[in-house]
């Protein structure tokens, strides 16, 4: 409970432009946001953006923002969670833009990663799918944000979203019914 409060502490701080609070922030979120990239890339290729390489990036994303989240260190996640999602999203798109042969010498079809290219069509397939549903009800595309991409919990996403728990859990139900309703379609 004492990190949680640290990281919300150095996240006001960061904000009111206080200098080394963001490196002191780094030490006590970086585990939490490597185990959101890997659970972002769990079942990758090799090839694929590695966990060190999405957290970096975030982490960068985020300290590039004029304002940072510092409402919480929910929040502080989330956003974490949306630029994971970004970044991830950004590199399928590169990928499928390569295998259509952007910047690419021909090859044999021996040596296409398949599964590769498969997922990250799918990430793009998956991104569109949520972007719709965002559109359609924009609390639960942040729902899925949350609890799909940030790994947050119920009660983290809720205190993000400022909702209810309850809500959260319906909510979060309905997005995946939904999801999976729209991705079978495809």
């Amino acid at each position: 409970m004492r990190a949680r409060m640290d990281v919300t502490q150095l996240l006001v701080a960061a904000d009111q432009g206080e200098a080394d609070a963001v490196e002191r922030l780094m030490p006590l979120v970086y585990d939490e946001l490597h185990q959101m990239a890997h659970r972002h890339l769990y079942g990758s290729e090799p090839q694929t953006l590695c966990t060190t390489d999405l957290v970096h990036e975030a982490y960068v994303k985020l300290f590039d923002r004029s304002k940072l989240p510092s409402d919480s260190r929910a929040h502080f996640f989330g956003a974490a969670a949306r630029a994971m999602r970004q970044i991830i999203v950004d590199y399928a798109r590169k990928r499928t833009a390569l295998k259509r042969g952007g910047k690419q010498k021909p090859v044999d079809l021996e040596d296409v990663d398949i599964a590769l290219e498969m997922q990250a069509e799918e990430i793009l397939a998956l991104n569109e799918t949520l972007e719709r549903l965002s559109h359609l009800d924009p609390r639960l595309g942040q729902t899925v944000e949350c609890r799909f991409f940030g790994g947050l919990s119920v009660e983290e996403t809720a205190l993000v979203m400022g909702v209810s728990e309850r809500t959260v859990k319906r909510d979060w139900r309905r997005a995946r019914a939904w999801l999976y309703r729209e991705l079978s379609r495809e």
